[in-house]
């Protein structure tokens, strides 16, 4: 049975990537037991803690904006609501209120980023993972955003940032060591946000040809495969953007799912997309220090 030694081993050998969902950033914070950080304004929809879900992200919204029925409860339509009626900065100030507290990284991040992956794929707006890479000593990585054309003026579907968090050519990219790559946007270090129902139109009526995709993300993983943790496929546009992001990849492909039971279209794509679920928790002595 394939267990945390086999995967770690797999992520430091270049052969395997971490794809990381909001479950990652559900353990980190009970991890952690809420305040998140003294002196962080605990204020929001949610007290002060940063969403972690795709529910709670539509919690907050709706917490925060009076929205029709037809908006609640997805967030994809909240943010299409407040973007076509607040204006594309109210959304903006309230992805940057959402997730500006910052989350101490867990053992299994610190673990993650110690193996220096050649990749990390994480679906999430927070700052985690790059402050969990932030804290070792290396800077021969970075992180390239998925960006909205809305409010942007972009030419490009995504932009580059360095350790530092400062832009950079995406070209850069060739010679880091690990790449963070962040789909949806976050909300550091730039406050870029795929979010609302238009942001997604636009993406996915192209990545059938795979433009929004990093030229280096598709380069990367011909011959890796994926580690998803913390991730659920319960949403049509996250099953979408996770094939599109695994086409042509190598594999093989697991899965340490967050909890609960797997829908009918979760099982469905997992099993379409060739992918192993592991009976194994996110949280576990065994990885402690692995790759440190």
């Amino acid at each position: 049975m394939t267990g945390w030694n086999e995967l770690f081993s797999a992520i430091r050998a270049g052969h395997l990537a971490p794809y990381l969902g909001p479950g990652m950033t559900a353990m980190a914070l009970e991890l952690q037991k809420l305040p998140q950080k003294a002196g962080v304004a605990q204020e929001g929809a949610l007290g002060g803690r940063v969403p972690a879900s795709t529910h709670e992200l539509a919690t907050f919204f709706s917490r925060n904006v009076a929205l029709p029925r037809r908006a609640r409860g997805n967030p994809w339509a909240s943010a299409q609501y407040i973007e076509s009626n607040k204006h594309r900065a109210t959304l903006i100030a309230l992805m940057d209120r959402a997730f500006s507290a910052p989350v101490a990284p867990s053992p299994l991040h610190f673990a993650l980023v110690a193996c220096a992956p050649r990749m990390i794929v994480d679906t999430w707006y927070d700052g985690i993972v790059r402050l969990a890479l932030t804290s070792t000593a290396a800077t021969d990585w970075g992180e390239i955003q998925g960006t909205p054309k809305a409010g942007v003026g972009a030419t490009s579907w995504y932009r580059a940032y360095d350790a530092e968090g400062d832009g950079v050519p995406v070209d850069r990219a060739q010679g880091w060591k690990t790449l963070l790559y962040k789909p949806h946007g976050a909300v550091s270090p730039a406050h870029h946000y795929l979010v609302a129902d238009s942001d997604y139109v636009e993406v996915l009526t192209e990545i059938d040809i795979q433009t929004p995709i990093p030229d280096i993300v598709r380069q990367s993983r011909k011959d890796m495969g994926f580690l998803f943790l913390g991730c659920r496929f319960d949403d049509q546009m996250l099953r979408s953007y996770a094939r599109q992001i695994l086409k042509r990849s190598a594999g093989p492909h697991y899965a340490i799912m967050a909890d609960g039971g797997l829908t009918r279209n979760e099982e469905r794509f997992l099993q379409d997309m060739n992918i192993s679920v592991l009976d194994l928790p996110l949280v576990a002595p065994d990885y402690v220090g692995y790759c440190a």
